[in-house]
């Protein structure tokens, strides 16, 4: 970790001109980011703030706007981003680092501000290493990065979850169904454990976790059997212990990582199969990434919007800012990127002893 005080011994007097993107999928809370950034940016600094439109592909194109003070007014409670976004890959279609760099002499632009996730934080590492001046923002709702405790836009998706499951309750009690609900999660299962257990679902299924079709049929009868309607809440990453790779039937992403979803379709006609009870599967999908932040990720993606601009300030090339406990770090992107957030034993053993 990177101490804050020695980031901020370079001159502070110098005005700067900032590009700020949003890259990869849409977030509650990039707006927060964006107006923390630009607020201390300008109030603090004196710096000038520009927005690269739809992420990379902004960035590759040099396509931006201006982000006067006026623009961020009231933003930090918008859902989405008012950049826009993309999953553009930098290094494609005629960009690349020297691409990139004339862009920004052109136009002025002494430094990268970008907010992503493991894609966009990659692609920021490699465009450091070839010399270009870039910090970065975590953003997944999946909370999958090691190097922050949490991450912004996963307390919105869990909330939004919660309730969904919560309502998808309520009509599989009134039918007698199993409702299986899909919840967002590549590799980890953070979503689908925080809101299944909110939810009080009789089995979560994550990434982390091998779990036979017979072990949730097992649970899916005892919840039946104490006459409940049994409630499945299983992570898009999922793999069941007779598959190998998660299911996946909508190719590649432009990152070459396979499109998930729809695992708990797969799962649905399986159990009723099984054990004779009507099931119906509901994929959430993007309804996760919509709608307002709560005020959890309202509040930290503007304190990480605000420490990013120290990063600037600080010459901390190559780095991102990190929640740890309560307070902001840096962290070098080597070490942000090194290994994914899983959900520990214990804390899936925690949440299996209330399935069944």
């Amino acid at each position: 970790m990177l101490c804050l005080y020695a980031a901020l011994s370079q001159d502070l007097s110098r005005n700067m001109k900032i590009g700020i993107l949003t890259s990869g999928g849409d977030c509650p809370g990039l707006n927060a980011v964006i107006r923390g950034a630009v607020l201390k940016g300008i109030a603090i600094h004196g710096h000038e703030f520009v927005g690269f439109l739809d992420g990379w592909r902004g960035v590759v194109g040099g396509d931006i706007i201006g982000i006067p003070r006026t623009l961020v007014r009231g933003i930090a409670k918008e859902g989405g981003t008012i950049l826009g976004t993309s999953r553009t890959n930098p290094f494609e279609n005629g960009g690349g680092p020297d691409v990139i760099r004339d862009h920004m002499e052109r136009l002025g632009i002494d430094a990268i501000i970008a907010i992503g996730g493991e894609g966009t934080l990659a692609a920021a590492k490699r465009l450091t290493d070839a010399g270009l001046k870039i910090v970065g923002v975590p953003k997944t709702v999946d909370n999958d990065l090691e190097a922050t405790d949490y991450s912004f836009g996963f307390d919105t998706a869990v909330q939004i979850a919660t309730e969904a499951i919560d309502r998808l309750r309520t009509t599989a009690e009134s039918h007698h169904r199993c409702m299986i609900a899909e919840v967002m999660g590549r590799h980890v299962g953070w979503i689908a454990l925080h809101a299944g257990m909110a939810a009080g679902a009789h089995a979560i299924l994550i990434p982390e976790q091998k779990v036979s079709i017979d072990r949730i049929t097992q649970w899916v009868k005892e919840a039946h059997t104490r006459g409940r309607a049994p409630l499945v809440v299983v992570a898009e990453g999922f793999v069941p212990e007779h598959m190998e790779t998660p299911h996946s039937e909508r190719g590649l992403d432009t990152f070459g990582r396979p499109r998930l979803g729809g695992i708990a379709d797969q799962l649905a006609p399986e159990l009723e199969a099984r054990t004779g009870i009507e099931t119906r599967a509901t994929i959430l999908g993007h309804i996760q990434r919509g709608g307002v932040p709560s005020a959890l990720d309202r509040v930290l993606a503007t304190r990480l919007g605000m420490a990013a601009v120290d990063s600037v300030v600080g010459g901390l090339w190559g780095t991102m800012v990190a929640l740890n406990g309560t307070g902001i770090e840096h962290v070098g992107f080597q070490e942000a990127l090194a290994q994914l957030k899983v959900v520990p034993q214990k804390r899936y053993d925690e949440a299996a002893v209330l399935f069944g």
